[in-house]
């Protein structure tokens, strides 16, 4: 337990930024019972008040809801922000300890029934025309929301779905512990040259420093401390930074194979082993959407979301999937035709595919991902994005270093000005990769959201989480191209939390958007990392300075489409496997999820997966994340991005005037409405018409 009185409890302090570098596993405990007893307070309180329907205003729901959730913001918030960032066992046990609980006072909160009367009266009356769009939206979602929370139901079934909803956030964080611990576990340690020949310079340095900053087991400490990048002995892990370009580049296919069996087979067996976890999540979001009087728990899911339904969503699916059958298959035989004529007697496996892609890649274009790094190191990547943010939005981002509590030594904290110079908001940065202690993956997250609380406006904090290459030695982080789109997109996502103009919680910043709109800013963003200005102003040697050259621009360019048939249909399977298991896939029927993840490859895989291929045990999104029949949020809202990015080009993208003010208008519409408009009128609002895919498919190449 901790000795903190509550004053000095980290997690309970109720101004500024988290004190990120005080807290400790032993604060999580008292400071979330005492926000659970002040909370069970206070919402007898408000249920008293509103023990008259009739006298229900926006101040007595709504307000004082949004204040309770600020608490929460200060105390939760950052506790489950740690476990994605600097996790540790005894942060664990310090989060699920308290986990059911915490759990339980948010149904509490949804299900109060005087609060749904008190919200539908101010709907069904004539108070409602009195309220601003967001007002009404948050009311319309708070009822929506707490119809899907069971408030309708009684006695056992009440009961029993709050049962189901405290397991499935158990098995979620089960679930992520799992995929970190397998991770984690997990190493091939190689000491002869021979086996690391055509591995490039960046990743040798990578596996060595990991190496020697985690001594395998079968080597002497003092030979590890002696290892070099040149000479061994290297470690390599199933951290995508490492596992990706080894399997892009390793010569030795036996290698590959091996990475590759444990990768696809992470989190299956043992302790880690996510297998039961899944069929049992499964049963339970069925039960819980039949409780609710739905089919299906991919119903209950596209209540809250853009898409009309499951079949606009599958829809959807066929036709991306028309669109890129024939493309993929080509991509498939061009694989296999370079790796016979390359000598490989074997037919081409899972394993071979990224390696000959990348040959493909060098033969067809001339270029490697290793041929770029030296051009991105983080520090020239994050000037030239903040330089295109003050060209498109107006706001001007500078780093605060030093003025913000931090949870690791390699966190940065930014401060963002709007264009009268008023600070606007801030954010982290936590850009690398620590697969110890850190989840892998890429994420934006909300540490403090824009509102107004007693008359004082919070500004909005986001942080945004990347796994990028992290320095080595002398050597700045060095990043691939694609870790380089990933930093934008996960950008995007922040300027929709910090640019917003919304002052109410609920409909603040990402919030209230619905989810299959939310990737829209993050997907947009991404269409820059290939404007040549903007590249172009970021793109310079780390040693010399040199601007990346022209044809090796050119080239990035016509790489573009590389492959585009093969990214999309991988997509789609994630999609449409999502989508099956939490529609038609019965979890006590005779099928297995195994058995649905083969069938659903038939469709979108011209390359079929291994028969042992487990790679749903490592699917964090759907399983421990909030993509759960809502992976197809990806497609959908890059149908959305592209048509967004389209309004650019129509306008010119020379045109510096017309680039400026139609930045200004896509900051004015999709990043400042927030969650306090449809998606759909916000993107008529931006773009003066309804969404179509030719723009997808065009900067895909497959139009």
């Amino acid at each position: 337990m901790s000795n903190a009185t509550p004053a000095e409890n980290p997690l309970l302090t109720a101004e500024g930024l988290p004190p990120f570098d005080r807290i400790t596993p032993a604060d999580v405990e008292p400071a979330v019972r005492e926000i659970l007893d002040a909370t069970a307070t206070a919402i007898d309180k408000i249920e008293a008040d509103l023990s008259d329907p009739g006298l229900a205003t926006w101040d007595n729901t709504i307000a004082v809801l949004e204040t309770l959730g600020r608490n929460w913001e200060r105390s939760w918030s950052p506790v489950t922000h740690l476990m994605g960032v600097a996790n540790s066992d005894e942060l664990r046990e310090a989060h699920d300890s308290v986990l059911p609980d915490v759990v339980a006072m948010g149904l509490r909160i949804r299900q109060s029934r005087p609060v749904f009367i008190a919200l539908k009266h101010l709907r069904d009356t004539s108070a409602w025309e009195t309220f601003t769009e967001p007002q009404q939206r948050i009311i319309h979602e708070r009822i929506r929301d707490a119809e899907l929370a069971g408030i309708g139901l009684d006695g056992e079934q009440q009961e029993r779905f709050n049962d189901i909803a405290s397991q499935l956030s158990q098995l979620s964080t089960s679930f992520s512990n799992n995929v970190l611990d397998a991770t984690k576990a997990w190493e091939l340690v190689l000491t002869d040259p021979s086996d690391v020949d055509g591995l490039p310079d960046t990743l040798l340095q990578l596996a060595s420093q990991s190496h020697n900053e985690n001594c395998s087991t079968e080597i002497e400490s003092s030979q590890a401390s002696a290892g070099t990048p040149e000479q061994g002995p290297w470690r390599f892990t199933l951290d995508v930074p490492i596992a990706m370009p080894f399997l892009q580049h390793c010569r030795k296919r036996d290698l590959r194979e091996t990475l590759y069996r444990a990768y696809v087979t992470r989190a299956s067996d043992g302790e880690t082993d996510n297998a039961p976890l899944i069929d049992e999540i499964l049963a339970l979001r069925r039960e819980r959407a039949s409780l609710l009087g739905y089919t299906s728990y991919a119903e209950v899911s596209l209540t809250s979301k853009m898409a009309m339904g499951v079949e606009a969503v599958e829809e959807m699916f066929e036709t991306l999937r028309e669109a890129s059958w024939e493309a993929g298959n080509r991509d498939l035989d061009d694989l296999r035709e370079l790796a016979t004529k390359s000598g490989q007697q074997e037919p081409l496996a899972q394993w071979d595919a990224a390696f000959w892609s990348e040959r493909l890649r060098e033969s067809r274009f001339d270029f490697t991902d290793e041929d770029l790094r030296p051009y991105f190191s983080l520090d020239r990547v994050l000037d030239g994005l903040f330089s295109l943010c003050h060209r498109l939005f107006g706001i001007t981002v500078e780093a605060a270093d030093g003025q913000a509590p931090i949870w690791h030594e390699d966190v940065r904290y930014f401060i963002v000005h709007d264009e009268q110079q008023n600070e606007r908001a801030g954010f982290y940065l936590d850009p690398y990769s620590r697969p110890e202690t850190k989840r892998g993956g890429a994420w934006m997250n909300e540490c403090l959201v824009r509102c107004r609380i007693d008359g004082q406006l919070q500004l909005p904090v986001a942080h945004l989480i990347c796994n990028s290459t992290p320095p080595v030695g002398d050597r700045p982080s060095l990043m691939t191209f694609r870790e380089v789109e990933t930093l934008f997109h996960e950008f995007g996502h922040g300027l929709q939390h910090m640019m917003t103009t919304v002052e109410h919680a609920d409909a603040s910043g990402i919030n209230g958007v619905e989810w299959d709109a939310v990737e829209l800013p993050s997907q947009f963003m991404e269409n820059w990392c290939y404007h040549r200005p903007t590249l172009l102003g970021i793109a310079r040697h780390y040693e010399t300075g040199e601007v990346l050259p022209e044809d090796l621009f050119e080239k990035l360019c016509r790489a573009r489409t590389y492959r585009a048939g093969s990214l999309m249909l991988r997509q789609l399977n994630f999609g449409m496997l999502d989508m099956h298991l939490h529609h038609q896939f019965d979890p006590a029927g005779e099928d297995t999820v195994l058995e649905v993840q083969q069938r659903i490859a038939e469709q979108t895989s011209p390359l079929p997966p291994l028969p042992e291929n487990r790679f749903l045990c490592g699917f964090q999104h759907i399983f421990a994340g909030g993509y759960a029949a809502g992976y197809y949020s990806y497609k959908w809202a890059e149908v959305l991005s592209a048509d967004a990015f389209s309004a650019f080009e129509d306008a010119g993208l020379d045109d510096e005037h017309a680039v400026t003010e139609t930045g200004r208008r896509f900051r004015d519409t999709v990043l400042a409405s927030g969650g306090g408009r449809h998606p759909m009128d916000v993107f008529r609002d931006f773009r003066g018409r309804e969404p179509g895919t030719a723009a997808l498919l065009k900067h895909n190449g497959l139009a």
